[in-house]
């Protein structure tokens, strides 16, 4: 099993986890490349899907135009896990902060640069999250953002 499939599998079983606290329903839906798109969203009608998640990775993230257009032709609202995407059409986006990352990725290079080994570095998880929601795909799908989630959200856009 490659790493991309062991994390969608850790993935999975805590959306599971909280879907069933929640009483939803989650409906996961394999893509293995560009051309199972439509049908996926085909199947995501068919089920009635009430919303759309995209976890990080390097599919979604290659596609994600394409996807976010199919997910506004469905009427189906998008969540995304990279804060980049609620710029790109999600209706919300919650996520770590890329330029956080970049700023860390920066103190590594600085390090290495110094001497230090790569191996020797220690492994940081993100600290700092960003939430985006997008309001003109909010009004585009008939949807209202509660003030309490905009008063927390990092950037709004409008």
């Amino acid at each position: 099993m490659g790493p991309y499939r062991l994390n969608w599998e850790l993935s999975r079983s805590r959306l599971e986890e909280a879907a069933r606290a929640l009483r939803m329903q989650l409906l996961a839906l394999e893509i293995r490349g560009p051309d199972d798109l439509k049908n996926a969203f085909e199947t995501a009608r068919t089920k009635r899907a009430d919303a759309l998640l995209l976890p990080a990775g390097g599919f979604l993230a290659l596609y994600r135009k394409r996807i976010l257009d199919l997910a506004a032709q469905s009427q189906l609202p998008a969540i995304g896990s990279d804060p980049r995407s609620a710029e790109e059409g999600c209706l919300l986006a919650y996520g770590p902060s890329i330029a956080e990352a970049y700023r860390r990725a920066a103190t590594y290079v600085n390090k290495i640069l110094k001497g230090s080994k790569p191996g020797d570095l220690p492994i940081e998880r993100p600290t700092k999250f960003e939430l985006v929601v997008n309001l003109k795909t909010a009004k585009q799908r008939g949807i209202t953002i509660p003030e309490s989630v905009l008063f927390r959200a990092d950037k709004v856009i409008r």
